[in-house]
């Protein structure tokens, strides 16, 4: 087809997906799309529900049916028809969370050509202890098939011994660790969980090891084999406490009172201390929910045999210029460039052609991590312990490798987790995947985003029912000059900055509380002081060690205080001033399937359900309010379950999911839609939103409080049935905090990992709002944050760096913003400042 006649745009006509209201839109092809719009407004609706959803699926139908039946599929989107559409990718704003044998050289798949590396370069050592230098004649023997394979000779005392080979080097194979199995960490009992409160007695449950099922008697054989058990457990003898932890296997006559006054008599109870009360439970229990219990009883520790390595140190002793896999597989990724060079300059001439062939192969996998700021990661780095940014650029930087072209790329909110320094490295790599010929399609909140597309799309102008049209649309400078944009004013900066009265008074008026972190990661004798009843940011690179000081350390040293442990040993100091409660908010979704809705993860259900039981039909027929849940047998529909849809298998083609035919979606059996409250079944009520339920519950004190705590917090447009596991990070985040907003919270820590996530900058001020009303009533908000009007409204802040790895782990700026700005020490207080001045010059 001529280039004139090639389709320049993707045509959407008529879409429904979710809250879309029937929308008609045309996507730039070839182009970098960004989109915009407030929380729930139905943007994820247009890019991942439809955009991705149809150029996946279209893709997947061009694939034998035997392919297909193997990969997930996706379904049809809610939309008459999407024209020009090219095949799909996407990147979600929650990465699956890696498991236990990822690593960060898996994942990028950069240890699989270290590996070979290793095999092919590497000099082996004989079983006399020779060092065999590297030969061309060691790759050969590689490529051996069968016994034979890697089998060299010694070339100083003759004998013939196996090189290990690539598969001997792979911790997840042949190459693990025999101790720890390839996962660098090994299960034991942490002594500092056994004994709950020190200041209980043994009789009220001091030993938490005892409160296990079965061992209820036990403190009673403890009594009999010597141990006081009336006394708080902190004023027993060594001896006593060693009998406890240590004691003996035996057995020991006992009477047991019962609760009716009744003696029982056991002539050969079993003493168990404290630690083989854990392990035989751990041995004999088959329960998912005892293991999670049990587990609470254990931590992980670095494997003595590995020393966290995960590969059979025997496999150690083949190295490349002196150095072995293990020390490769830990330097950061920003080194491996230099490490390349000096393998090249090591290795016999004719080598060089097969080392040239491996370490391009190195380097090209490494460049896109490098690009995307990801050079202080070391390749043993455990994947479950990279942030959801530092996911989300691994997953970008393996997409870049491929090199294609005439894709479309959906990315939902790519600036998570990330640095403002970090984005601009983003936004380069977003037009180099426009300039291989691809097209880009972006959702996000981020400003420096948005005004580098070269092409913005606003949903609005609400959120959910408010929401689901094309507000506004066009280049950012026709955005920049548009009045009917929402966003167009925090790009142009004529928006307003600060949004809530930060305290002129000395931040430290009220107290503070203290933590030293001795060593953990990258912090190392790292002391920060926190103001008490202020709003605090932590901010910093990726890596920089924000993680570990607020959510290791300070999250962890005031758990061990709550329940009377020792300190972490990696705490030193810590002064945790009048807190007294913690309460930690992240974004993980709520709930695990859709049976968890708005109403039920608040008070709302209960008192619905207690409320429709108290009508007269309803006692008539001796309803109690368990018939008003669809979780219940006696209020399910009988089709579905309580589902609401019902699930079909078509085999080739994608599971269907259709709305049930005998509930229609009301997820509740027809004898309980017949009671009505006002003329409405139980279903009717909660197709309700928030905003609307006020009226409705205007004389019901109860649910009403819940209702307009919900709505303060910017969540009015949520129907109470909504399934929260669909809830964006930031609507996760506020309804977590809506059982705290009805009361004093006094001496409360209140803990926010990210709570900018999936939020429009006008969110973010609905959300300072919360953050002060948590403030006036007597809380401590301290937020992990990259968002710089959160750090602008902020009473403090901490700012870790100067970058992240081997190059963070301090503390480089900490201050009032509006001190730190004007004279900026760091990475963030720069960008900071210039974020004011944006502002302030407009």
């Amino acid at each position: 087809m001529p280039a004139a006649k090639l389709p320049d745009h993707i045509e959407v006509i008529g879409g429904k997906v979710n809250n879309l209201k029937n929308i008609n839109v045309n996507i730039p092809l070839h182009k970098f799309v960004a989109i915009s719009g407030l929380s729930g407004s139905g943007k994820s609706s247009l890019a991942m529900g439809i955009l991705y959803s149809e150029g996946a699926r279209r893709y997947l139908d061009s694939l034998a049916t035997y392919t297909r039946r193997r990969i997930s599929q996706v379904g049809r989107a809610d939309v008459d028809s999407v024209k020009h559409i090219p095949s799909a990718l996407a990147l979600r704003q929650r990465p699956t969370v890696p498991g236990a044998r990822s690593t960060v050289g898996t994942m990028t798949e950069i240890f699989n050509v270290l590996r070979l590396m290793y095999s092919r370069l590497g000099s082996p050592k004989c079983p006399n202890g020779h060092q065999v230098p590297p030969t061309i004649k060691i790759a050969e023997a590689m490529d051996v098939m069968g016994d034979q394979m890697g089998v060299i000779t010694c070339p100083t005392c003759g004998v013939k011994f196996h090189a290990f080979s690539a598969e001997d080097f792979a911790f997840n194979s042949d190459g693990a660790c025999p101790k720890c199995e390839g996962l660098g960490i090994t299960k034991q009992i942490d002594p500092d969980t056994l004994i709950g409160d020190e200041s209980k007695t043994i009789r009220d449950g001091a030993v938490a090891a005892w409160r296990t099922p079965g061992r209820n008697f036990m403190p009673i054989v403890a009594q009999a084999a010597g141990v006081r058990i009336d006394v708080p457990y902190n004023q027993l003898t060594d001896k006593e406490k060693d009998m406890v932890l240590h004691g003996q296997q035996k057995h020991y006559a006992i009477d047991i009172p019962s609760k009716n006054g009744r003696v029982f008599h056991m002539d050969n109870a079993l003493y168990e201390n404290a630690y083989n009360a854990i392990e035989d439970s751990m041995k004999t229990t088959k329960s998912e929910i005892a293991l999670k219990r049990l587990n609470r009883f254990y931590r992980f520790f670095t494997c003595p045999m590995c020393h966290g390595t995960r590969i059979n140190p025997s496999r150690l002793s083949q190295l490349i210029d002196g150095t072995n896999i293990a020390q490769a597989s830990h330097m950061p990724i920003g080194e491996l460039p230099a490490f390349v060079e000096r393998i090249k300059k090591w290795l016999p001439d004719n080598m060089q052609k097969l080392a040239n062939n491996l370490t391009t192969e190195l380097l090209n996998q490494t460049q896109p991590l490098l690009d995307l700021g990801l050079d202080y990661l070391t390749m043993d780095r455990a994947g479950a312990s990279l942030s959801t940014g530092e996911l989300q650029r691994i997953q970008l930087g393996r997409t870049l490798r491929t090199q294609t072209t005439g894709v479309l790329y959906v990315l939902d909110e790519p600036s998570v987790g990330l640095h403002p320094d970090n984005v601009s490295g983003l936004i380069k790599i977003f037009h180099q995947l426009v300039e291989q010929g691809n097209s880009l399609v972006v959702v996000d909140h981020e400003t420096a985003i948005i005004n580098s597309a070269d092409y913005i799309i606003e949903i609005g102008p609400g959120s959910g029912v408010n929401g689901g049209q094309v507000i506004d649309q066009g280049t950012p400078a026709q955005i920049r000059q548009s009045s009917h944009s929402l966003i167009g004013p925090f790009l142009t900066g004529k928006a307003q900055l600060m949004t809530r009265q930060v305290s002129n008074e000395d931040v430290f008026a009220k107290g503070s509380m203290t933590l030293t972190i001795k060593q953990r990661f990258n912090l190392n004798n790292v002391t920060a002081d926190f103001p008490i009843n202020r709003l605090i940011a932590v901010t910093g690179f990726s890596g920089a060690g924000k993680t570990t000081l607020v959510l290791d350390g300070l999250l962890d040293a005031f758990n061990a205080k709550f329940h009377n442990h020792s300190l972490p040993s990696y705490i030193g100091q810590f002064e945790p001033g009048k807190m007294k409660h913690i309460v930690s908010v992240d974004a993980t979704p709520v709930g695990k399937n859709a049976r968890s809705t708005l109403a039920t993860y608040t008070n709302i259900m209960d008192n619905l359900r207690k409320k429709f039981a108290q009508l007269p039909d309803a006692k008539k027929h001796h309803y109690t309010p368990s018939y008003f849940s669809y979780n219940n047998k006696q209020g399910a529909c009988p089709s579905c379950g309580g589902t609401g849809e019902i699930s079909l298998d078509i085999q080739y083609l994608p599971d269907m999911v259709e709305t049930c035919p005998t509930c229609h979606g009301k997820r509740f059996n027809q004898d309980i839609l017949k009671i009505k409250w006002q003329g409405m079944s139980i279903a009717d009520v909660l197709d309700y939103d928030v905003d609307h339920a006020i009226k409705l519950f205007k004389d019901d004190e109860s649910i009403l409080k819940t209702l307009q705590v919900l709505q303060q917090m910017g969540l009015g447009y949520l129907h109470l049935g909504e399934a929260t596991p669909s809830l964006s990070g930031g609507e996760a985040q506020r309804l977590k905090l809506t059982s705290h907003m009805k009361s004093r919270q006094n001496d409360t820590l209140f803990i926010f990992d990210e709570p900018t996530v999936g939020l429009h900058p006008l969110d973010v001020h609905v959300l300072l709002k919360v953050f002060s009303q948590l403030i006036d009533q007597g809380a401590t908000v301290l937020m992990i944050t990259h968002d710089l009007d959160l750090m602008a409204n902020a009473d403090y802040l901490i700012d870790m760096g100067p970058r992240g790895g081997d190059q963070g782990g301090r503390i480089v700026a900490k201050g009032r913003p509006q001190d730190l700005i004007q004279n900026p020490q760091s990475l963030t207080t720069k960008y900071l400042a210039e974020h004011f001045k944006k502002f302030d010059s407009k």
